[in-house]
């Protein structure tokens, strides 16, 4: 579906849906390129518009892509009538100024736009582009009468021109089919009376009404006892998610069954879709050292070849002595034909492009086609423990209080110091206790990184943590923590060790699959944690991971990561926490756990998991390799085909159609290679 472009007074255009917005951010970001390179730009055929008044354009896409190909149509029409004539009916009235006439206007619907672009361009200081050698090469055959293959040169060019339009909007799809999740209305409940109004518009507190099969607009806390939902769109997964009162629900999501009501929690501009589209549409800018490479190169290459081509047609008027200026500026052309770098500048690029969209598909948001190239290489997965292999949600298992205090009243001032904290271990807490009760007065809380919270209640201080925190106040306990395999949360109450809780949490489904696809991609895994370390090594036995740590503060994780780094192996880091975020940072390529990960984890990452699933790790690394394999299949490719018929061309051993071959038969198979990872599968 397409809308009618609106301009501001300036004629910048504006985006009235996302749709809109990604196509102008792609699309830009492609012409760009090109435009740096002087390749062929990327716009489809411009048509008459046949949109209504609603904005919508009721052609179908089959009608949009009858007139992409229809200049060529006309053309090789045309050039096939002439080619008959010219071949069986060469002494009739077809001859002389009509039979010029005649490759003139097939050459037309194909040619003039080609050398009115490279006319602007040069205008505009654009001398060297591709315009300007599909220009020379075909007005040059017609110069010296090679008429059908001047024409056939440029039809081949429009239809590789069409080919890889059609490629880049392949190409935008997936992204496409992610931004437009989110739709530009929801319908509120105001006095009880639904009222539709802009998402934008809606107000934190406000209750969105969701009938069945509706997209949610805004994140929010559902309010209706359980309601089940298609998230596809956010996390590549097809299975309905059920969800229960209380939980949150994000922009983007489909309901599949009852009308339900959801509170909005988040602002329009913050929710969880608007940063995955903010992520998406700067992922296009962030360039891979293989894209900037071939950029530069291109850039440098088309004036060399132009030069080159002019001395292969003066150059022999020295030395070869029955020197025939057509045959040698023939030879020209073909170098010229054969020397565009189309094949490059587009597959390039439109590989990499291809490989974010596939990853989106998968529910991976790659920030840049740089993060494709770099975790493609990746030697060590460096993992954090709590809510990336394990589920992050706690359940208190036992509760151990010395005698000498009332258990009920200690676990009541717990439960109110820990609803300061968001940490899961205290939603665990809050879930055993249950109701806060509002008479206990906190005073001075402290939260102590690494160990865990302080305040005064009753006057008298109150430690909540590890045992670690423990140490830290020189409070003396009568257990050895190392003995129980569980998460231990230690009290203190008066400067005495009042007893501790056992808290456990569970491995995820998906955790073991994780780790078998990583070995059998040969990349080594460690697992580090601020939990204790007989839990660590409970978990990373059970999963076969050889390499790991606990019992590590923020800075602790950091320094294990330098160590890694110092090895000279590339790390990715994968995480969910806010302690996270430097390590994330610090590491060649960072993965968040996007689902239930800490916003400020999600902003430093390089990588984002929409579904909290740890096997798409090994996923994205797929992708990643596939995206850099068919990017130098590409590159071989070009450069393999390109030689050879340039050395041929130049010799005069090519001819007009070995040059179209090498430029637009070599652009077209390097396009369909390049779409080609859209169509994989990486879940095996």
């Amino acid at each position: 579906m397409e809308h009618r472009h609106k301009y501001d007074k300036d004629g910048k255009q504006l985006c009235c849906t996302q749709e809109e917005k990604i196509n102008l951010v792609a699309d830009k970001q492609l012409k760009k390129e090109h435009k740096e390179v002087g390749c062929c730009a990327t716009d489809e055929p411009k048509h008459n518009d046949h949109s209504d008044d609603d904005g919508h354009d009721h052609s179908s896409g089959n009608d949009s892509t009858f007139k992409m190909f229809l200049p060529a149509i006309i053309s090789l029409v045309l050039l096939l009538v002439a080619i008959v004539f010219d071949n069986w009916f060469p002494q009739t009235w077809f001859k002389g100024w009509v039979r010029l006439a005649f490759y003139v206007m097939a050459y037309i619907p194909v040619g003039f736009p080609v050398v009115k672009e490279a006319f602007e361009s040069i205008l505009k200081g654009e001398i060297f582009s591709e315009f300007l050698l599909m220009s020379i090469a075909t007005i040059g055959a017609f110069a010296i009468g090679e008429f059908p293959e001047g024409v056939a040169v440029m039809l081949f060019y429009a239809v590789g021109e069409v080919f890889q339009t059609l490629a880049v909007k392949r190409a935008k799809a997936n992204i496409k089919t992610l931004l437009d999740q989110r739709p530009d209305e929801v319908t509120i409940l105001e006095n009880n009376q639904a009222k539709t109004i802009k998402a934008e518009n809606a107000k934190i507190g406000d209750i969105i009404q969701l009938k069945s099969g509706e997209k949610l607009g805004l994140d929010g806390e559902l309010l209706t006892e359980n309601a089940s939902f298609n998230t596809a769109a956010l996390t590549g997964e097809s299975k309905p998610d059920t969800k229960m009162k209380g939980e949150t629900v994000l922009a983007g999501m489909i309901n599949l069954n009852t009308v339900s009501q959801v509170k909005i929690t988040t602002e329009y501009k913050d929710s969880k879709l608007s940063k995955i589209l903010e992520m998406v549409q700067n992922a296009t800018s962030q360039k891979a050292p293989t894209e900037l490479f071939i950029r530069k190169f291109a850039k440098i290459y088309t004036p060399i070849v132009v030069l080159l081509a002019i001395l292969i047609c003066v150059i022999p008027l020295l030395f070869v002595e029955n020197y025939v200026f057509s045959q040698w500026l023939y030879r020209a052309l073909v170098f010229l034909v054969i020397s565009c770098p189309c094949a490059l500048v587009i597959s390039i690029p439109l590989g990499y492009f291809g490989g974010i969209g596939a990853a989106s598909k998968n529910g991976i948001l790659f920030k840049g086609s740089n993060f494709l190239d770099i975790i493609a290489n990746i030697q060590n997965v460096v993992m954090d423990k709590t809510g990336t292999m394990t589920e992050g949600v706690f359940k208190v298992q036992e509760v151990i209080i010395n005698p000498e205090f009332g258990k009920n009243e200690i676990l009541q001032m717990v439960n109110v110091l820990e609803s300061q904290s968001t940490h899961p271990v205290a939603t665990a807490i809050h879930n055993f206790v249950g109701k806060i009760d509002s008479s206990i007065i906190l005073k001075d809380v402290e939260e102590i990184s690494g160990h865990g919270l302080k305040a005064i209640i009753k006057g008298k201080e109150l430690l909540v943590g590890n045992f670690k925190l423990m140490d830290k106040f020189s409070i003396k306990y009568d257990i050895d923590p190392t003995k129980i395999v569980y998460t231990l949360i230690a009290i203190a109450y008066d400067n005495k060790f009042v007893g501790y809780l056992t808290i456990a949490d569970s491995i995820k489904e998906d955790a073991q699959i994780t780790i078998d696809k990583l070995k059998a991609l040969s990349v080594k895994t460690t697992m580090l944690s601020g939990d204790k370390s007989n839990v660590v090594e409970f978990v990373a036995n059970k999963l076969g991971i050889t390499n790991f740590y606990g019992d590590l503060l923020p800075e602790d994780k950091v320094n294990k990561v330098k160590e890694i780094i110092a090895k000279n192996e590339t790390v990715c880091f994968v995480g969910d926490g806010v302690n996270d975020a430097p390590v994330v940072a610090l590491s060649n390529v960072g993965i968040a756990m996007g689902g239930l990960g800490s916003d400020a984890t999600i902003e430093t990452a390089d990588v984002v998991i929409q579904d909290d699933k740890p096997s798409k790790i090994a996923t994205a690394i797929n992708i990643g390799k596939q995206t850099k394999k068919i990017v130098w299949q590409n590159i071989t490719l070009a450069f393999a085909v390109k030689g050879i018929v340039l050395i041929l061309g130049a010799g005069g051993l090519a001819t007009m159609w070995e040059a179209v071959f090498a430029d637009v038969g070599v652009a077209l198979l390097a396009i369909l290679n390049a779409v080609r990872i859209q169509r994989m599968s990486f879940d095996e």
